[in-house]
C-alpha cells in the first residue's frame, strides 16, 4: 500500500489505497493516533499508533489492511489496534492487537496468536558493572557461545528429552524447570503468570509437535531470536529504574525467543483445523489467514489447550536458557543474575477489562505486542506493584534496547509494542548488507557477535528495522508505557 499524506498543515485525513482497489481513509486524530473508520463489514474502527514516518509505507506492506480486516471478526470490541512497530504479518499484522467477547459470539484465531507462541522477552539483571565487566568480558563471551543453544533444527539445554519431561513442561512451563533445578525460586515471581500459563491441555498437541519441540527444549533458535549482553546506557525515570535495580551502567541479559518448531506445528495444525470447521460456525472472513472459531466453542477451547501447551514450552525455553546464562556467568568468574521480568508478545489470553464502565472477560490476541500493565494491577508481583510492569523491548541488532512501564488507564487493553518492527523482509536487506562487513561494523562499534552466519548476520541487519527509539518515543507520547531506562549491546549470540 502506497499512502498519500497530507503535507499541508491542519489537513487531518490521509488516503491511502489498499490491496483490494478499496480507498482507505486514514485520519490522523493526534501526531500519535491515526484512526479507519469501519467500512465494508468493519465491526469496529481500526486505531494506529504511530507518527507519520513510522506508518506502514514499504512497498508491499499491507499492514493497514490487515488492521480493517481484523476489525471484521466476529465478537470484536472496542478497536482493532496496532501498535508503532507495525508491519504485515500472516493474517493480523504483526503489532496487532484485538479483544473479543465470548459472550458476544467472539472468536479465537491463531493469526492473532502467530506461529511462534509466546515468544517473548526476559531480562536478567547481573551483579556487575561495566567496569567490573571488562576484566571477563571474553571468558563470559567464550562460555556463552558453547553454552546457548541456538540455530535451527534439534539442540537445546535438555538436549533430546523423554515424551514424559515434555508432558511435564507443556502442563508446567518454567515451574519444571525451576523444580528441577534450573533456576532460583524468585523466577516464577517475576514470570508473566508465575511461569505457567493455566489451562494448558498438551493432549491437544500433535503427535508432530510434540516430535519437533522433544529435541529443542532450551534453545534460542534463529531469525531474530538472540541472547544480547547489555548494559544500561541511560535512565529517563529514575525512581522505576531504582525499583528495577537498574542503574547506568549495570550490566543485563536479554533473551529473545519462543516456541520454537513446537510451536510452530500447532499453529499450523490448528489453522489446517479452524479453516475446515469454520463455515459449520456459520463464520466468513475476509482473509483465510483470520480462520477464527468461537472462543466458548469445542474448536476454540482446543485451540487455547494447545496454544497454552506451546507458552509454557516458551516459558520453560526463556527458563533453562537462563540456566545457561548463569552457568556462563559462574564460568567467567562473574557474579549472580537475577530475573527483571519474563513477558510474552504472541499470545491470546483472556483477561477481564472495563467496557462501558462494566468489567467483561474478553479474550485479548496480542501478536508483536506486549502487554503492559499499570502500577497497583493485581497480576502484578508484589514488588513491581507501584511501579507498573515491566515492558521489554528489544531493538534491532546492534542498536538499543528498553525497558519501559505499564502506565494507568493504557489504550489498547494494556498493551504496547514489541520491538522495532520491520520495514525490510530478509530477502531484501540481504541483497543489500553482506554479513561479514556487517560484522566487522559491529566490531568496530564495539559489539562482539558469536554463532551467526554471514546470512543470518545480514537478514538481521538494523537498516531492516524501524528506529527503535522513535518506536518507544511514540509508544510514550500515545499513553502505551512511559520510558524507564535505555540499554546497548556489548555482545550477541544469534542461530
Amino acid at each position: 500500500m502506497a499512502l498519500v499524506l497530507a503535507a499541508e498543515p491542519g489537513k487531518r485525513r490521509s488516503r491511502g489505497i489498499g490491496w483490494d482497489g478499496i480507498m482507505i481513509d486514514l485520519i490522523e486524530e493526534t501526531p500519535y493516533r491515526w484512526r479507519i473508520e469501519p467500512h465494508d463489514g468493519m465491526r469496529v474502527p481500526g486505531v494506529v499508533f504511530a507518527s507519520r514516518h513510522l506508518l506502514p509505507d514499504a512497498p508491499g506492506d499491507l499492514a493497514l489492511d490487515q488492521v480493517a480486516s481484523v476489525a471484521m471478526l466476529p465478537g470484536i470490541v472496542q478497536a482493532s489496534y496496532a501498535m508503532p512497530d507495525v508491519h504485515w504479518g500472516y493474517g493480523f499484522p504483526i503489532g496487532g492487537v484485538a479483544a473479543t467477547d465470548p459472550a458476544a459470539g467472539g472468536v479465537v484465531s491463531p493469526g492473532g496468536v502467530g506461529f511462534d507462541i509466546s515468544c517473548g522477552v526476559r531480562l536478567l539483571v547481573a551483579d556487575a558493572t561495566r567496569e567490573q565487566l571488562s576484566a571477563h568480558f571474553e571468558a563470559l563471551m567464550d562460555a556463552a557461545d558453547t553454552l546457548i543453544p541456538r540455530g535451527v533444527g534439534p539442540g537445546g539445554v535438555l538436549r533430546d528429552c523423554s515424551e514424559q519431561v515434555l508432558q511435564e513442561i507443556l502442563r508446567t512451563g518454567s515451574v519444571y524447570a525451576v523444580e528441577h533445578g534450573y533456576g532460583q525460586p524468585g523466577d516464577l515471581t517475576f514470570c508473566e503468570d508465575h511461569g505457567a500459563v493455566a489451562d494448558a491441555d498438551p493432549a491437544q498437541v500433535s503427535d508432530r509437535a510434540r516430535e519437533r519441540g522433544r529435541r529443542q527444549v532450551g534453545s534460542i533458535g534463529s531469525s531474530n531470536h538472540f541472547w544480547e549482553l547489555q548494559i544500561v546506557d541511560r535512565v529517563l525515570d529514575r525512581d522505576t529504574a531504582e525499583a528495577y535495580g537498574l542503574a547506568p551502567d549495570t550490566v543485563c541479559v536479554m533473551i529473545h525467543c519462543g516456541s520454537r518448531g513446537l510451536g510452530h506445528q500447532i499453529c499450523t495444525d490448528q489453522l489446517r483445523t479452524m479453516v475446515e470447521v469454520m463455515p459449520g460456525y456459520g463464520i466468513t472472513v475476509p482473509d483465510q489467514q483470520l480462520a477464527c472459531v468461537p472462543v466458548d466453542s469445542e474448536h476454540g477451547r482446543r485451540y487455547l489447550g494447545a496454544m497454552a501447551a506451546a507458552a509454557n514450552y516458551g516459558r520453560a525455553n526463556r527458563q533453562l536458557l537462563t540456566h545457561a546464562t548463569r552457568l556462563a556467568f559462574a564460568r567467567a568468574g562473574l557474579g549472580d543474575l537475577r530475573l527483571l521480568y519474563d513477558v510474552s508478545h504472541n499470545l491470546a489470553k483472556m483477561e477481564t477489562h472495563h467496557l462501558g464502565g462494566e468489567p467483561r472477560e474478553l479474550c485479548i490476541h496480542r501478536k508483536g505486542a506486549t502487554r503492559a500493565f499499570g502500577p497497583g494491577d493485581p497480576d502484578l508481583p508484589e514488588a513491581l506493584r507501584p511501579q507498573g510492569q515491566p515492558v521489554l523491548v528489544p531493538g534491532s541488532m546492534g542498536t538499543a534496547s528498553w525497558v519501559l512501564a505499564g502506565v494507568p488507564n493504557a489504550p489498547a487493553f494494556a498493551s504496547a509494542c514489541h520491538g522495532a518492527g520491520r520495514v525490510l523482509s530478509r530477502h531484501a536487506v540481504a541483497r543489500r548488507v553482506k554479513g561479514t562487513a556487517l560484522r566487522h561494523d559491529l566490531a568496530h562499534a564495539g559489539i562482539t557477535v558469536r554463532g551467526a552466519s554471514p546470512r543470518s548476520l545480514a537478514e538481521e541487519a538494523p537498516m531492516a528495522y524501524k528506529d527503535v527509539d522513535e518506536v518507544v518515543e511514540v509508544c510514550h507520547r500515545a499513553g502505551l508505557a512511559r520510558p524507564v531506562a535505555r540499554l546497548i549491546p556489548l555482545g550477541v549470540i544469534k542461530g
